[in-house]
């Protein structure tokens, strides 16, 4: 494992990454902005004795993501916002069946094929499952190259935590910046005990006994039970999975809230609204789901408005306000299409909450 910090693309440091964390199987197809990411694994990976596969479709490449994982061992797939709707459908047989993986997005415009340039409009596709049926599926957002790392690593530990996909949700400016990495080991050591799974299919053979993974029910009380325990589990992960991170927060009178490459332009702003003497913070959800519900009822104690930062039309915005319980006024700043708001915008939108 390296020790030096590294420059590195926002896309490599997540396979970089993946590989770290003992993830050995990988299985996509290239669409902007999310190619250099199969690109450097295409290479890396036949160096430490993986399997790269580019499929045929991004159809496939989620079920061999599907295959890979009911075999137990670890692997993931990236894709880009119309790519991972192809995969929506495979998200929900992940799911049925309590399969862990990692699936990445490197969010581009949209809807349809939209534009290649960066954007945050897949927040509901990704917090509301995606998929049909009732199922979640844990979502990271990085602000940074660094976390890009960090969090893949993470990733893989939390699918097999709770055996559940994990998706990191990026966008084009982050997956494509370069920034100093200080590769990190996982929490097992890349693929030790957590990749122990005797639920895994074997055959028969082994310590493993003759396990089926599906996800079809013929009863419809059998598969009520089952969605009912799931859910038992998804209560779990709500309580202690959520994770968000603040900055000049604790006596914000008006809080930005904003995830991704938005968070950073955030900080911006708010340095210069302080210098004006309006007290304001961000505060930044790292899991999009489960939402850090905690962190801002926290925040809504002493904030008087909130503002939700996007490069959506507003759709976190809901989440903040079913949070705080509409306690406090929220507002929408945003751009769209695959353009950046710059400080100004939000500088101008915490003078005028």
């Amino acid at each position: 494992m390296m020790s030096e910090k590294i420059l590195i693309k926002g896309n490599e440091a997540v396979a970089e990454a993946a590989l770290a964390a003992g993830c050995r199987h990988f299985f996509g197809y290239p669409i902007t902005p999310q190619s250099e990411l199969a690109a450097y694994l295409a290479r890396r990976m036949p160096k430490v004795g993986g399997t790269y596969l580019q499929a045929e479709s991004e159809i496939a490449a989620i079920n061999m993501v599907y295959g890979a994982s009911a075999a137990g061992v670890r692997c993931m797939t990236s894709s880009s916002s119309p790519g991972i709707s192809l995969k929506s459908e495979g998200l929900s047989y992940l799911a049925g069946c309590d399969l862990p993986a990692v699936i990445v997005n490197v969010q581009r415009g949209g809807p349809g094929l939209g534009s290649i340039q960066p954007s945050q409009a897949d927040y509901f596709q990704a917090t509301r499952g995606g998929g049909h049926g009732d199922y979640h599926i844990m979502v990271l957002a990085p602000g940074g190259v660094q976390e890009m790392y960090s969090f893949t690593v993470r990733a893989f530990d939390l699918a097999d935590q709770y055996r559940m996909t994990v998706m990191l949700l990026t966008d084009g400016i982050l997956g494509q910046m370069m920034e100093p990495v200080l590769p990190s080991a996982p929490a097992d050591g890349g693929g030790g005990a957590l990749c122990d799974k005797p639920w895994a299919v074997g055959g028969g053979s082994g310590k493993r006994g003759r396990n089926i993974i599906n996800s079809l029910y013929l009863k419809p009380s059998d598969l009520e039970k089952t969605n009912i325990e799931r859910y038992e589990k998804y209560k779990t992960v709500e309580t202690d999975g959520q994770m968000s991170d603040g900055y000049l927060l604790d006596d914000a009178e008006v809080v930005v809230a904003a995830y991704g490459a938005s968070s950073r332009i955030a900080k911006n702003a708010i340095d210069e609204a302080r210098s004006r003497g309006v007290r304001a913070g961000l505060l930044r959800p790292i899991t999009l789901w489960p939402f850090p519900k905690k962190a801002f009822a926290k925040a809504a104690e002493h904030a008087r408005a909130f503002i939700s930062l996007e490069m959506s039309m507003g759709q976190m915005i809901e989440d903040i306000e079913l949070a705080i319980r509409c306690s406090r006024p929220v507002t929408l700043c945003n751009r769209v299409g695959g353009v950046a708001p710059e400080p100004g915008q939000v500088l101008e939108a915490v003078l005028n909450a």
